[in-house]
């Protein structure tokens, strides 16, 4: 689960890591809490997905009409060279 002291945690990290640098530890604990937020954020994308329900049927496809092209359809000139 997120949590405000966690979001707060991997915020601040980030900033050190921008500005100063992680140590060893930090750089361990800020890929472990990325880990936690990752999944926790894919469990939800998840939960979503597989609770939408489709309230219409599939719209059916539509057939394409040949066009046939008659001399109405195409502008010709005459080309004097």
């Amino acid at each position: 689960m997120i949590t405000p002291e966690l979001l707060a945690r991997i915020n601040e990290l980030a900033r050190k890591k921008r500005t100063v640098g992680l140590s060893d530890e930090e750089a361990a604990e800020q890929k472990k809490l990325y880990e936690i937020y990752l999944t926790a954020i894919r469990a939800q994308v998840t939960n979503l997905l597989d609770n939408i329900e489709f309230a219409d049927a599939p719209p059916t496809p539509v057939k394409k009409k040949k066009k046939i092209l008659t001399q109405q359809n195409i502008n010709l000139r005459r080309v004097i060279h």
